[in-house]
Formats: C-alpha cells, sequence, structure tokens
C-alpha cells in the first residue's frame, strides 16, 4: 500500500512537470509575440510551476523512504518542506507580476498578436484540466499535502490563463487599454491568496496540528465501541505527510494480568488501524482510577465522556 501511494505521489509530480515544460516553452513564445503583461504573468507562473514541480517530485520522494535509525517516525514532513518552498515561488511570482502591471499602467508596455496569446491560452487550459483530474486521482488516494499544494496552484492556473485570454480580448478587440494590466494585477492578488492557504496547510502539518474536530470525534467513537476500554484521555493525534500518527491513554482494570491486558490492546489497535489505514497507533494503559497529572486538562479529558454527553 505505501509502495503504491508513492508511485502515484511521484507519477502526478511527473506530469506535473512535464506540463510545466510544454505551458513554459509555449507561453515564452506567446509573451514575445504579445507583449502582454498578464501572458507575461502567466509565463512567469509556469516557470515557477516547473521549479516548484521539481520540488514536489523532490518531497514527495524523500518522504516515501522508509523510517531509519535517524528518523524513525519516517520523512513525511519533507512534503510540507517542499509545500513551503513551493509557497515562496508563488509569492515571488505574485510579486513580480504586480510589479510588471504597475508598470504597464504608468505607460511602459503594450500589448499585439492577440490571436496568438488566446491560442497559447487555450491550449494551456486543455492541459492543465488532464493534470488536474490526475492529481485529484493521486490525492484521494495518497493524502499528499505536496501533491494538494500543487493542485492548489494548477487549479489557480485555470483562472490565471481565462484571464489572460479576457485581458487579450478587451485589450486588443475591444480597445480598453487598462484591461492587461489590471488583470495583471488580479492574477497577483490571486497567487497570493493562495499561498497563504498553501502555507496554512504545510505549517499546520510542519507544527503537528490536532486532527480536523471530525476526524477526531470519528475515532473516539470507533475506540468507544470496544467495551473493554474506558476513560480514554490523552488523546494526540497528527499528520506527516501521508502517515497518520496517534496515540492515547486508556484504563484497564488494576487486576487484569499483562497478558489480558496486551491482548485487549492488540484487538483493539488492530480494529483501530483496520478502520483508519496509514495510522500508527500508540496506547499506553492506566490502572483504572489512577491520576496523571490533575492540573493538566488535556491529559485528564475524558474522550468517552465527552462523547456521551454530547450525544
Amino acid at each position: 500500500m505505501t509502495e503504491n501511494r508513492a508511485f502515484l505521489a511521484r507519477s502526478a509530480a511527473m506530469a506535473s512537470i512535464s506540463v510545466a515544460v510544454v505551458l513554459v516553452a509555449l507561453k515564452t513564445w506567446a509573451a514575445w509575440r504579445t507583449g502582454s503583461t498578464a501572458m507575461l504573468g502567466s509565463l512567469a507562473d509556469s516557470a515557477l510551476d516547473l521549479i516548484a514541480s521539481m520540488a514536489t517530485l523532490t518531497g514527495v520522494w524523500i518522504a516515501s523512504m522508509p523510517a531509519d535509525e535517524d528518523h524513525r517516525f519516517g520523512h513525511g514532513k519533507a512534503e510540507a518542506l517542499a509545500a513551503i518552498f513551493q509557497v515562496m515561488l508563488i509569492a515571488l511570482s505574485a510579486f513580480g507580476i504586480a510589479v510588471r502591471a504597475i508598470m504597464h499602467l504608468a505607460g511602459q508596455g503594450e500589448t499585439s498578436a492577440a490571436g496568438e496569446g488566446i491560442a497559447v491560452s487555450l491550449v494551456a487550459i486543455v492541459l492543465t484540466f488532464a493534470l488536474l483530474g490526475w492529481q485529484r486521482h493521486v490525492m484521494s488516494r495518497t493524502r499528499s499535502l505536496a501533491i494538494q499544494t500543487d493542485h492548489l496552484h494548477y487549479k489557480s492556473d485555470l483562472f490565471l490563463n481565462l484571464s489572460v485570454i479576457a485581458a487579450l480580448v478587451l485589450d486588443q478587440y475591444l480597445g480598453i487599454g487598462l484591461a492587461d494590466p489590471l488583470f495583471g494585477l488580479a492574477i497577483a492578488a490571486w497567487l497570493a491568496f493562495g499561498a497563504w492557504r498553501g502555507a496554512s496547510d504545510a505549517v499546520d502539518d510542519l507544527m503537528d496540528r490536532e486532527w480536523p474536530e471530525e476526524k477526531r470525534l470519528a475515532f473516539v467513537e470507533a475506540a468507544a465501541k470496544h467495551p473493554e476500554l474506558s476513560n480514554l484521555h490523552d488523546l494526540r493525534t497528527r499528520t506527516s505527510g501521508h502517515s497518520d500518527f496517534v496515540q492515547f491513554h486508556v484504563d484497564l482494570p488494576p487486576a487484569m494480568t499483562i497478558e489480558e491486558a496486551h491482548d485487549i490492546i492488540e484487538r483493539v489497535e488492530a480494529d483501530l488501524c483496520r478502520q483508519f489505514p496509514g495510522m500508527e497507533l500508540l496506547i499506553h494503559i492506566d490502572p483504572e482510577g489512577h491520576v496523571d497529572d490533575p492540573d493538566n486538562p488535556l491529559v485528564e479529558k475524558d474522550e468517552f465522556a465527552q462523547l456521551e454527553k454530547d450525544a
């Protein structure tokens, strides 16, 4: 399963690189022919797409490496680092496009050959649609953060290419001279917003943010189906790359033998890991009635009791 996820993630990264190479070549020619700020912005975005996709490939390749003595939890955070690198490139791209658009507004540029620019943008839209479809397929099976960030960027490319077409049509065919730089500024703002969203996801991964509440609740509900467990507390969850890590404390009767307790926990772990694939689970046993730290509300919160209260 892990090897299949790694293969799918690498295939999506290679597809991104291939599409980016074609688009950079086409848009370089179109930017030279049209002189459009919007097209130049689209070219800059595709060039950074190429670099970002290479970073994505590196990230998913490292993340797929098995745990070793120096990285016993695996290498999943390599995907978050690749995503951060992509975000930095997107932000730089947005800044450069905004500067070029402002210069155009100041009268330092004009557009031409709109038909050729429109044709290139239409080809870019078709290729991007195909890539997004494959990325969605891969994301549904791998949950790769690097691919998700790449997907977000290429999804914004659809709007970017449509904006280029609109800018050229308004500028060349309808005589609205400010359309091209204004669309360039809009593209820059869209890219900056995408960078902010991508950064939020990557930082959450690097900072070991807890699972979303609905997923966390589903886990507690699954654990509650084991009546031999009581007082599930100190529940901690996090995601690293395509792997989930969960740990919690649970009470068992003090008179229970080690072998009996071990058998119960083995059954619970097998069941929960089956329901949550790709999860590494660590369960700590407390004797019933034991209090770890009364001053720490996170430790002593009984998730089962809270579940019954909310029911």
